[in-house]
């Protein structure tokens, strides 16, 4: 344990570690040591390792703390060598920042702390060196106020009100009559100082610790104990990152961007983070810390003079009122900003991803505080990666795996119908932080936002003054976010981007008022439940509900399809049965059907009479004619699907759920079904009564129909192979696989291909033409993966049905695995979903076993699978290990799986 080395040190230039550590470093370590090696001026530390995070864990802070001690001493001395300061010294103190920094960038979930060991013979010397006691005062006043909300607990009392530390200042500018925190004096700020600590005091009973060196190992134990706080447990969660990771912990010599007119902080990206437009852009203030910008608490001015001009107009601000009260860095400082972007630019070119960095500025000298690859919404995801391909910066293969598979299902969503759009009543505008269309009720509180979706299963649009990271379980169930402070960088806009969230930060004519629950604006009052329409493209906000349409995904988005399509190996159908459906996932590259399940076609008009003709039929005969009357409109529906997939194969599926899903099982439906049958009430009740089971699921549905009904099967092999014919005789090639569903057992099978082919047949004699079509089956049963030798003597493809065979692999229930799921997530059991993400150690080793088994028998087995995993990207990555031929999923994810099969395919590589 001794031998272990558990931090790194970094500064003038030099570092233990480097950018490839991540893994252990964190993402921000990494690149603080790979800054220095390439000479980006960032101020000197040290980073405590990601593996310290799991001994916190395991050993308690105590125990981290004494096995820390020797190396973060010796660490904290070369900080001190290089600042030409002492950490905790009266005459000359160090003042450190404390950050956490995951391998993977998770903005605002844990904990900073700055300003680290003041106390009141630190913040007298810092007076008396700097000359200039306001901004002394201010850096306490920030230090204790983040300590005790971080490190000491003083959270806020309720969601309506400020923390204790907020309303304090707020008093105190009240009885000041001032409206700014910068319109504080030394003497208010020395009196806030005094005041927070007796709030420690009140609401801890210990006094607020005036050690440097208990102040530090409270801010790291503080640190590692964020990793696992609420925020952090769901962005990981939304984001696949394993709780085992841990977090490092970054210990900084302070720079102040709060030391005067001179000084300032700043967030920028070498590119447009919302719509990934070829242009540095950015937030500063002058005269502030690095949380003023994220907080929003103050307007930002923008960075370039085009960024100043863009936002000017979008706030409808003259550009001579722009250029005087909200200059850009560029016109303020130009030499500090020229150095800003030569080092922007290098970053980028370096690291051959778009930066997103953070700077400050300490009396006119500029110095790095964080680089790392920027959050990015889908359509700036895209346009990057395809604008650095075209730039030479990254090869095709790169810009494949630079895009992320589930992030593509931000560019399917709909957008605003132009239409619409004009007509639509404006309200205000804000910025445009993460585009998109959004449009639901208002809420004001995180917490409404999920009661909202869970009530009535309508997503709100989530209206703060400022967003913080608690607000993110709200986020995440709210279509939208409207904020009436903060700008491009704020927590509302960077958190809102990494969800593909549609956001509208900064609208600063909103009249928020919580308590009352409503929204002033421009002479519109808007309250809770009263439906806004926000833009994220533009900022507009709209009042009511505003029509949306489907995105436009031509230009760079169909490159990126044209490259997927290139490198991958697995092929991607979809889930269709509707000519509609099959339309849009053929536009969405899909290269044939993988199911089309035909019980939904006897939903529509007259067709559920006529199935529930069959259902009441006393033999045979009686359904037949039934069936009869389903042949044309099933041949019909088969003809539409043939013609939308021109050629690519359609997999269709035959009857699969039990018949008592066709019938009403309500006393009003049985009546209404008796009157339209023409039919007693009582042959109706006893009908149903007739086909209930006590588990319908594992009852008389699938092939058990289609053997015991077998005039079901022929009715459906008839319209199958009829519409194929029709097809090919106008001209189209037609390529058919009939699927059938629920086999356990070969001789199942077997039995239900003596019929298909026996219909085929027989129709080929009719028609003195043949067609070729496939026979195959759906892998849905465990008996059958494990008998699948048996089953491809028959099959000639597998298809695995993952939702069935989930269920019964697991023995979980769809549709009540709700009520333990969360806690089994909670408690580790499950780490996943399986409904969602493919189990790959049970229900992935039946697909392997079954595919081994069958391609035994049969070596050229076609296999694919149909279930919802089809369009989850970490399934879809198993099945091309798995040496499947093609998953196939709903239209709207045939992007999305496209991009996994390349991802697998060329990280296999």
């Amino acid at each position: 344990m001794a031998d272990v080395k558990r931090v790194y040190t970094f500064g003038n230039k030099e570092a233990e570690g480097n950018g490839k550590m991540r893994e252990l470093l964190g993402g921000k370590g990494a690149n603080l040591a790979e800054m220095n090696l390439i000479g980006i001026p960032v101020p000197p530390g040290f980073t405590i390792t990601t593996e310290v995070c799991a001994e916190y864990y395991r050993h308690g802070k105590q125990a981290v703390i004494e096995m820390l001690r020797p190396e973060v001493e010796k660490a904290m001395h070369n900080i001190e060598r290089l600042t030409g300061m002492k950490f905790g010294d009266a005459q000359t103190p160090l003042l450190v920042s404390v950050r956490s920094g995951a391998r993977a960038s998770m903005p605002g979930m844990m904990d900073t702390i700055l300003n680290l060991g003041m106390n009141d013979q630190a913040v007298e010397a810092v007076s008396k060196r700097t000359g200039n006691p306001r901004f002394a005062w201010d850096s306490y006043r920030r230090f204790v106020q983040m300590y005790g909300d971080v490190v000491l607990g003083m959270k806020p009392v309720s969601k309506e009100d400020h923390d204790p530390f907020e309303e304090i200042i707020d008093a105190l500018k009240a009885r000041r009559g001032v409206k700014n925190d910068t319109d504080l004096t030394t003497d208010d700020l020395k009196e806030l100082v005094r005041s927070f600590k007796e709030a420690v005091k009140r609401q801890t009973g210990e006094d607020f610790p005036a050690c440097p060196w208990e102040q530090l190992w409270g801010a790291v134990c503080a640190v590692f104990g964020s990793w696992m706080n609420e925020r952090a447990i769901l962005y990981r969660k939304l984001n696949n990152i394993p709780a085992e990771w841990g977090t490092a912990v970054s210990v900084q010599a302070m720079v102040f961007g709060n030391m005067g007119e001179n000084s300032a902080t700043g967030v920028a990206f070498s590119r447009d983070a919302a719509t990934g437009e070829n242009i540095f852009n950015g937030e500063y203030l002058i005269n502030a810390q690095g949380e003023d910008v994220v907080a929003g608490i103050r307007t930002p001015q923008q960075i370039t003079i085009e960024g100043s001009k863009r936002w000017a107009k979008a706030q409808n601000i003259p550009e001579a009122e722009r250029a005087a009260k909200y200059p850009s860095l560029e016109e303020v400082m130009p030499a500090v900003y020229k150095e800003l972007d030569e080092i922007q630019h290098h970053l980028e070119q370096y690291f051959k991803d778009m930066q997103d960095i953070e700077f400050t500025i300490q009396d006119g000298k500029l110095w790095m505080l964080q680089c790392r690859n920027g959050k990015r919404t889908g359509a700036a995801m895209v346009k990057i990666a395809m604008d650095m391909l075209r730039e030479g910066l990254i090869d095709e293969k790169t810009a494949v795996l630079r895009c992320e598979p589930a992030k593509l299902d931000e560019l399917l969503h709909p957008v605003f119908d132009k239409k619409a759009i004009a007509s639509a009543q404006v309200i205000t505008k804000g910025l445009p932080a993460s585009p998109g269309a959004a449009t639901g009720p208002v809420v004001f509180f995180a917490e409404d936002a999920e009661k909202e979706l869970a009530r009535t299963g309508q997503k709100a649009i989530l209206v703060r003054i400022e967003t913080s990271p608690e607000d993110l379980k709200g986020m995440l169930d709210a279509a939208g976010i409207l904020t009436a402070r903060g700008g491009m960088t704020s927590h509302a806009a960077v958190v809102a981007r990494g969800m593909g969230k549609c956001c509208v930060s900064g609208a600063g004519e909103l009249e928020i008022d919580y308590k009352a629950r409503t929204i002033k604006v421009n002479g519109f009052t808007v309250k809770e439940g009263d439906w806004i329409s926000l833009n994220g493209s533009t900022g507009e906000v709209y009042l009511g509900q505003v029509a949306t349409k489907a995105a436009d995904l031509s230009g760079d988005f169909g490159k990126l399809m044209e490259l997927a399509g290139k490198y991958s190996v697995l092929k991607v159908r979809a889930n269709a049965d509707t000519p509609k459906d099959a339309r849009q996932a053929f536009e969405f590259g899909a290269e044939g059907i993988g199911l089309c399940r035909t019980e939904h076609m006897f939903f529509e008009g007259d067709r559920i009479k006529a199935i529930r003709e069959m259902i009441l039929a006393d033999d045979e005969a009686g359904r037949r004619v039934a069936l009869g009357k389903l042949l044309p409109m099933q041949r019909g529906d088969f003809e539409g699907l043939f013609k939308a997939m021109n050629g690519f194969p359609v997999t269709v599926r035959l009857l699969d759920p039990p018949l008592h899903e066709f019938v009403p099982h309500d006393e009003k439906g049985q009546r209404e079904m008796a009157a339209e049958m023409n039919v007693p009430l009582q042959k109706i009740v006893a009908k149903v009564e007739s086909l209930a089971e006590f588990n319908p699921m594992l009852g008389h549905r699938g092939c058990r129909l289609g053997n015991t009904y077998p005039e079901i099967t022929e009715m459906q092999t008839r319209a199958i192979i009829e519409a194929a014919m029709n097809v090919k005789a106008s001209g189209m090639p037609v390529h058919v696989e009939i699927m059938v569903p629920l086999v356990g057992n070969h001789k199942e099978l077997r039995y239900q291909k003596q019929i298909i082919d026996s219909t085929a047949e027989q129709v080929f004699s009719e028609r003195n033409d043949k067609i070729e079509y496939m026979v195959g089956t759906m892998i849905e049963v465990p008996r059958a993966a494990v008998t699948a030798n048996q089953i491809a003597e028959v099959a000639e493809f597998f298809s695995f049905g993952t939702n069935d065979l989930t269920q019964m692999t697991l023995g979980f229930s769809r549709d009540d695995i709700g009520k333990f799921l969360p806690i089994y997530l909670e408690k580790g059991i499950l780490k996943n979903d399986p409904f969602q993400i493919l189990d790959r150690n049970g229900v992935g080793q039946l697909i392997r076993e079954a595919v081994f088994k069958g391609r035994g028998t049969r070596e050229n087995l076609k296999c694919g699978i149909c279930g919802e995993h089809g369009g989850e990207p970490s399934s879809v990555e198993f099945c091309h290990y798995a040496g499947l031929n093609y998953v196939s999923c709903s239209p709207f994810r045939v992007p999305i799986a496209r991009l996994a099969a390349a991802h697998a395919a060329l990280n296999q590589k």
